[in-house]
C-alpha cells in the first residue's frame, strides 16, 4: 500500500502551465544552493519536471520521481530519466544518489518526516540534500495574506495535518489539492532524525515576509567508534 497519495491526478494541464513562471523565477536560487556536482541527483516530487534541466545545469544526471502518473507525463516530455514511486518507500537502494533535491513537496506528503528518512538512506554519505519549499511559519491554513505584503496569522500554527481548505486559500493549488501543515520544529527535527546536518538556512521570495523555506543539508559521514 503506497504511503504518499497522487493528489495531483487530473491537474497536471492546469498545474505545468501555472507552474512555469514560479521555475523561471527560482531556479537559480535552487542551483546556487545545491551547487556544482557529479553523479545521479534525485528530483523527489519533481512533479511535471519544471526543475530537471535546471538540475541538470549543475553538472549531474538527474533521476525524477513523482507518484503521480499525470504529472510524469509532462516530466517524460523534459526527460527520459524519471519514475513513477513513492516518496516514502522509495525504489531505490542506499546510497544510490550523490545528491537529493526535494522541491516544493513537504506540503503535499502525509508524513514528510519519513520522506526525509527515505531520502537520506538514498542518499550517499557526504552528498547534500537540498529542500526548497513553503515556509511552514507564513504558509498554511492559519495565514491569511493581505493585499498589502503582510499577512494575519489566525489561530492554527501548532496543529499538524492536513488540511482539505481553508477560507484563506485563493483559487489556485491549495483549493484544489489541499495540504499538510507542519510547525517548523517538526521540519527542522525531520531533518535531524534523518542523520542530515543542516548547513544552510535561507528564508527566499519577493514578498516581504519570506513565503519560501530554504535549507541545504548533508548526510553525515559514516565514522568509526574509537578502538
Amino acid at each position: 500500500m503506497p504511503a504518499t497519495t497522487a493528489r495531483y491526478d487530473g491537474h497536471a494541464d492546469w498545474y505545468d502551465a501555472w507552474n512555469q513562471p514560479h521555475v523561471d523565477r527560482n531556479a537559480e536560487e535552487i542551483v546556487s544552493l545545491l551547487g556544482p556536482g557529479t553523479g545521479l541527483c534525485l528530483d523527489l516530487g519533481c512533479g511535471s519536471g519544471g526543475y530537471l534541466g535546471a538540475l541538470a545545469a549543475t553538472g549531474r544526471t538527474i533521476v525524477g520521481l513523482d507518484r503521480s502518473a499525470d504529472q510524469l507525463r509532462y516530466a517524460r516530455h523534459r526527460s527520459s530519466h524519471v519514475v513513477q514511486g513513492d516518496a516514502a518507500v522509495l525504489p531505490f537502494t542506499a546510497g544510490s544518489f550523490g545528491a537529493v533535491a526535494a522541491i516544493w513537496i513537504s506540503t503535499d506528503v502525509d508524513d514528510f518526516t519519513a520522506v526525509l528518512a527515505e531520502a537520506a538512506r538514498v542518499l550517499q554519505p557526504g552528498g547534500p540534500l537540498v529542500f526548497y519549499g513553503a515556509h511552514p511559519c507564513f504558509n498554511g491554513p492559519h495565514v491569511e495574506w493581505l493585499d498589502d505584503g503582510g499577512l494575519r496569522a489566525h489561530p492554527g500554527y501548532r496543529l499538524p495535518g492536513w488540511h482539505e481548505e481553508s477560507p484563506w486559500w485563493g483559487i489556485y493549488v491549495r483549493r484544489r489539492v489541499g495540504m499538510r501543515h507542519h510547525p517548523l520544529s517538526e521540519l527542522l527535527t525531520g531533518f535531524v532524525s534523518a542523520g542530515l546536518l543542516i548547513e544552510e538556512i535561507a528564508e527566499c521570495g519577493d514578498r516581504a515576509i519570506p513565503h519560501i523555506l530554504a535549507i541545504r543539508a548533508r548526510k553525515l559521514l559514516l565514522t568509526r567508534p574509537d578502538p
